[in-house]
């Protein structure tokens, strides 16, 4: 028969062990509070699971959590009518700490050599309910297991030791009482038997559990005669309104919308609300939202973003990153996974399958509502892109090739077929002419640049259509550059590019090498004068009414690509760009005859650079060095008065 009152210590270690954890691997002293109330919560799932085989273990009274707090005594109380535990439970969960062993674990932390305990040791390291000596100096705990007689008392001030012996319990469950530390000891401590600091942590993390969580106060209330009597109030703190687990028909539009600016903090309404239940190898649920307006830090590294973390309708964490990438960030919502691995403080994941598998299906779910959008709501789809368009292309650059093709599939822009409306690339590809092979692009600092720019009057010219691309985030994608429905999308500025059929770029070309026979020595002569501004000065096949146009070579990063590494404090090699003239341009005729007349005639250097700056602003707007470019001007000008 086991004694009344037994003296038992912990396993090896555990002093260093418990002063580990409460010093280092929780970085919020609010969690225990958390960690209480969601162990009740489990040991009411359990005695309600039970009881509907053995009704004999039937909770007395209505499953609930209690928080009794008496300022006076300096105690917090959390007591639940669950299934409570065994003598030998009591021994089991309590007085075991580390059950894959103290030694090791410890071992392992001190080989990390590190103040912080990483997600892979402490996740196997349950001790949820040790939280409790963070703002305790000594914690008693008394409880009954359902079906048996006898109640166990278990204390410990989390010295080493801890007694256990017989206690008193009407019915089953666990009363755990903390004799709280005195604020003085510890100035990061509240003062938990506040009911105002009581409800703001319940309110923050364990609003959605699912059993009432009662505020059990005394309060006084004058009687006759000027007396008074004591009056007990029992005030329910949590909502138990899980919004995510309630059936979509169950839901209204405004409950939805209220829900979205509480944990957005946006007072405009939701483009879109996307419930999402999993169910099977793992169950989780989420309650997505698609914003309709973007918030000022959108494109701030610093940006608050992630989803809110339940587990259990426990509350985890703000922002977790790891359920959604960053070129979804703008998307707002909580996820509720129910069988997720965490650690002992349950505020970083371990990186486990299951992260995986939850942000896998977060990401096709909100890339399916996208594409319906983009299919059925077409004026939505185009605000949304307004908003958030450069963004979700960010996603073109990430490493998985399915969810680049989903994205892709998304991308509108504007083209030569229409410069203001936006077409998207199955729409292009629909009305590309027979015999094209390629589907074509240009990029550049801004649609009206693009627009106007000489590069695309060749195809212009032969009903060649052209998707223009203006953001920042086009330079780096269209650098792969990507395929679309086998078309691979190719740039008209780099490379040589020739508009047409197979035919058609052939005549082309056996026309253009005649007009190099013809030209040859005056391309010398320019690329002599330019030799320090340009890799090459060459006939062009895509003008037809410009002069000149600058292009990149075939494997050289554009101008705007460069620029954009320089501020990044990546500069990269320098790269000259190339300098096309159009052949047929009557300015290039009348220089030629400049040539022959005089190949060391002065007025082919200025005219070389007043090409060269004009093909400089019709690609960006602005040449690099105005007063050279301005003295070139005024000197033509004044050779033509």
């Amino acid at each position: 028969m086991s004694p009344t009152n037994e003296r038992r210590e912990f396993q090896a270690e555990v002093k260093q062990l418990l002063d580990l954890m409460v010093h280092s691997l929780y970085s919020n002293k609010d969690i225990f509070l958390r960690e209480l109330i969601s162990n009740a919560s489990d040991a009411l799932d359990k005695v309600r699971f039970e009881a509907l085989t053995r009704t004999e273990l039937a909770p007395a009274g209505d499953l609930q959590i209690r928080l009794e707090p008496d300022a006076a005594a300096r105690t917090l109380t959390v007591a639940d009518n669950g299934v409570g535990m065994s003598r030998d439970e009591v021994i089991q969960n309590l007085g075991t700490i580390a059950r894959s062993g103290t030694k090791e674990f410890l071992a392992a932390v001190k080989q990390a050599q590190r103040q912080e305990v990483s997600p892979e040791l402490i996740g196997q390291f349950g001790v949820g309910f040790y939280s409790a000596f963070m703002v305790a100096d000594r914690v008693t705990v008394v409880t009954r297991r359902a079906g048996e007689a006898t109640a166990t008392r278990w204390e410990s001030t989390g010295d080493g030791t801890y007694t256990i012996g017989d206690g008193e319990r009407d019915h089953a469950g666990t009363t755990v009482t903390l004799h709280l530390k005195a604020a003085d000891d510890d100035q990061s401590l509240r003062d938990f038997t506040s009911p105002l600091v009581l409800r703001s942590i319940v309110k923050r993390y364990s609003d959605f559990v699912a059993y009432p969580i009662k505020l059990q106060t005394w309060r006084d209330q004058p009687g006759e005669g000027g007396a008074t009597t004591k009056v007990l109030d029992d005030e329910t703190l949590n909502s138990m309104k899980a919004i995510w687990d309630r059936p979509k028909a169950e839901v209204t539009d405004d409950e939805y919308k209220e829900f979205y600016r509480h944990i957005s903090h946006d007072w405009h309404d939701p483009l879109r609300t996307i419930p999402v239940r999993m169910e099977g190898t793992l169950e989780a649920y989420a309650l997505l939202y698609l914003p309709s307006k973007a918030p000022f830090d959108l494109y701030n590294p610093e940006m608050k973003r992630g989803l809110q973390l339940y587990v259990k309708r426990v509350f985890v964490m703000d922002e977790c990153r790891d359920l959604m990438p960053s070129h979804l960030r703008f998307v707002k919502g909580v996820v509720d996974a129910h069988d997720l691995s965490l650690n002992v403080s349950r505020e970083i994941l371990q990186q486990d399958r299951q992260i995986q598998i939850i942000r896998k299906q977060l990401v096709k779910k909100v890339l399916a509502t996208l594409d319906e959008l983009k299919r059925d709501h077409a004026d939505d789809y185009l605000a949304f892109w307004a908003e958030f368009g450069p963004v979700l292309k960010e996603g073109l650059l990430t490493p998985d090739a399915a969810e680049r093709d989903k994205v892709l599939d998304l991308v509108i822009t504007a083209s030569t077929a229409s410069p203001t409306a936006l077409t998207s690339l199955d729409d292009y590809v629909a009305r590309m002419k027979d015999g094209q092979d390629a589907i074509y692009v240009l990029t550049g600092a801004s649609k009206e640049t693009i627009a106007t720019s000489p590069l695309l009057e060749g195809f212009v010219s032969k009903g060649y259509e052209v998707l223009l691309f203006a953001d920042p985030v086009d330079e780096l994608w269209l650098e792969q550059p990507p395929e679309f429905k086998g078309k691979p999308l190719k740039s008209i500025g780099r490379g040589e590019v020739t508009p047409g059929t197979e035919d058609e770029r052939k005549q082309a070309s056996e026309a253009l090498e005649d007009k190099r026979r013809e030209l040859g020595d005056l391309l010398a002569c320019f690329r002599v004068h330019l030799q320090d501004q340009v890799k090459d000065v060459r006939l062009s096949p895509r003008l037809t009414s410009s002069a000149a146009c600058l292009v990149a070579d075939e494997h050289d990063l554009s101008p705007r690509m460069q620029r954009m590494m320089e501020q990044l404090g990546q500069a990269p090699p320098p790269v000259k760009p190339i300098l096309e003239l159009n052949p047929g341009h009557a300015l290039i005729g009348k220089l030629q005859a400049v040539f022959h007349a005089a190949s060391d005639d002065p007025r082919l250097e200025l005219y070389a650079r007043l090409l060269l700056g004009q093909a400089q602003l019709a690609e960006t707007g602005q040449v690099p060095d105005p007063a050279a470019f301005t003295k070139v001007l005024a000197d033509v000008m004044l050779r033509g008065v």
